[in-house]
C-alpha cells in the first residue's frame, strides 16, 4: 500500500473523518493532512512541498521545484500529460501553500487540528486555501486514468500571503523552460462561483530622516515624525480623492481604489526629537490604473514638497521608500478560452470583481488567461475559527470532476 493510500485509510478512520457526514468530501485526507502542517509564511513550507512532490512521484508524476529564502521555501510544479505524452498548452491548477499566522487569534480548536464541527472543517488555512488544493490533489488518480487531449498542471507556490513572493519565481522558471499553458484557475476562495477580475496590491515602506535633538532645543533637530505625518496625511488625501472621483467600477465590492498606512514607528523618547520615523502603506488599484503612476504622486509630493522644506532644515534630511511586493490586478477578458471553460462548468454567468488580491494577475500578466475559483468563503479567511463548509469541498470535487472530462479526448 502507498503512503497516499496509507494516509487514505488513515484519515478515514480518525476522529475528524467518522464525525462527517456520509456525504463527506472524498477529499477530505488530503486537505486535513495539508492543513495540519503549519505553514503560516514565516515558517517554511518545505515539509510540504516535499510531502506533495512525494506522493506525486508515487503515482509516476515528475514535479520541478523552484527554490527561496534560502531554500526552505519552495514552490512546485507537475504536469499530468494528455494521452499523447504532450506537456504544453493545457491548464494550471494554482494555489498558495501558506497561511497568515494565528497569532492573538482566540481558536475554539487548535488552528493546525483540522476539526469538523457540524457541517464545516475548522482550521487555518481550510478556506485560504488548502481546501482547494487538496481537492484537486485527491483527484490525480481521476486525472491519469482520464485520456486527457490536453495536460493539467499543478501550481503550488509560497508566500502569497505577505505579497505574492513565490509565484514569479515559479512563473519565471516556466518561461525559461518554454512552458506554456493555455490558462490557470487560481483556486482562492469565491464560494465556487468565477471571479473576472481583482484589484492589484502595492505595499511600501518609508523611512523618513531627520535629525535628533534635546526638546528643549527643538530648532536645532529635524523632527522625523511631523514630516512623515504630512506623508501620511497626502496619502489619506489621495485615498478620499479615490473614493469621491473615482474612477469607478461598480462590480466591485469596494468600488474605487483605496488606499492606507497600516505601520508607523518611531522616536525613542519623550524629550528627544525624533530623528527616525518608519512607516508602511498600500494602495489597491483597479486594473485599469497604472500602479507606478500612482507611487509617482506620493514620491513626487515627498520629493518636491516635503524633502525641500526638510532639508532647509537640516541638509541630512532624507525620505526613501522601499517597495515590499506587488501583484498585479486581474481583469479577465469574456473571451478567453479559461474564462468560457469555467463559467460552463459552474453554469454562472455573472460578472463579479473583488478588492482582495491573487496571483492571477501574475499569471495573466505573463501570458496564462487566468480566472478565479474555488471552495470557501473569502469572508472566513484570516479570521480565528477559520473553515470551509463540507458542502464547498463536495462542489470543488464536483467541479473538477467536470473540468477533467472537459480536458479529456471523449469530450473534445
Amino acid at each position: 500500500m502507498s503512503h497516499a493510500a496509507e494516509t487514505a485509510q488513515s484519515s478515514q478512520s480518525s476522529p475528524a473523518a467518522s464525525a462527517a457526514s456520509a456525504a463527506s468530501p472524498a477529499s477530505l485526507p488530503w486537505v486535513t493532512r495539508l492543513v495540519s502542517m503549519d505553514t503560516v509564511s514565516r515558517n517554511p513550507n518545505l515539509g510540504l512541498i516535499e510531502t506533495v512532490r512525494d506522493e506525486l512521484r508515487t503515482l509516476g508524476i515528475d514535479a520541478t521545484l523552484t527554490h527561496g529564502n534560502g531554500g526552505k521555501w519552495a514552490n512546485l510544479f507537475a504536469t499530468i500529460p494528455a494521452h499523447d505524452g504532450e506537456t504544453n498548452g493545457g491548464v494550471v491548477l494554482s494555489g498558495h501553500t501558506d497561511v497568515v499566522p494565528v497569532d492573538g487569534q482566540q481558536w475554539d480548536s487548535d488552528p493546525f487540528k483540522p476539526e469538523i464541527r457540524g457541517d464545516k472543517l475548522y482550521g487555518r488555512g481550510t478556506c485560504d486555501m488548502k481546501g482547494f488544493i487538496g481537492a484537486a490533489l485527491s483527484l490525480v488518480p481521476n486525472m491519469q486514468r482520464a485520456k486527457l487531449a490536453k495536460p493539467i498542471h499543478f501550481a503550488l507556490s509560497f508566500d502569497e500571503e505577505i505579497g505574492c513572493v513565490g509565484a514569479p519565481l515559479l512563473i519565471a522558471d516556466l518561461m525559461k523552460r518554454g512552458v506554456k499553458p493555455d490558462g490557470c484557475i487560481v483556486g482562492e476562495p469565491t464560494s465556487m462561483r468565477p471571479i473576472i477580475a481583482h484589484k492589484g496590491i502595492n505595499t511600501y515602506q518609508c523611512c523618513v530622516r531627520g535629525q535628533a535633538a534635546h526638546s528643549s532645543l527643538t530648532p536645532k533637530g529635524l523632527n522625523a515624525i511631523e514630516y512623515a505625518a504630512r506623508l501620511i496625511c497626502y496619502i489619506r488625501d489621495m485615498a478620499d480623492q479615490f473614493r469621491e472621483q473615482g474612477p469607478f467600477d461598480q462590480l466591485y465590492d469596494v468600488p474605487f481604489s483605496t488606499a492606507q498606512t497600516s505601520t508607523i514607528v518611531g522616536g525613542n523618547a519623550i524629550n528627544t526629537v525624533p530623528a527616525e520615523c518608519q512607516f508602511q502603506f498600500e494602495f489597491r488599484n483597479l486594473p485599469t490604473l497604472d500602479p507606478e503612476q500612482i507611487f509617482a504622486r506620493i514620491d513626487t509630493y515627498a520629493r518636491e514638497t516635503l524633502l525641500p522644506k526638510m532639508q532647509r532644515e537640516h541638509p541630512s534630511a532624507a525620505i526613501e521608500f522601499t517597495k515590499i511586493a506587488a501583484a498585479p490586478g486581474l481583469d479577465a477578458s469574456e473571451q478567453a478560452a479559461i474564462t468560457q471553460l469555467v463559467r460552463a462548468l459552474t453554469a454562472d454567468q455573472d460578472k463579479r470583481k473583488v478588492a482582495y488580491g491573487t496571483e492571477a494577475g501574475l499569471f495573466a500578466n505573463a501570458g496564462i488567461p487566468s480566472i478565479v475559483c474555488g471552495p470557501g468563503d473569502i469572508q472566513q479567511a484570516h479570521k480565528p475559527n477559520e473553515f470551509v463548509a463540507l458542502d464547498q469541498l463536495v462542489q470543488c470535487e464536483r467541479f473538477l470532476q467536470k473540468f477533467i472530462h472537459s480536458m479529456s479526448v471523449e469530450a473534445a
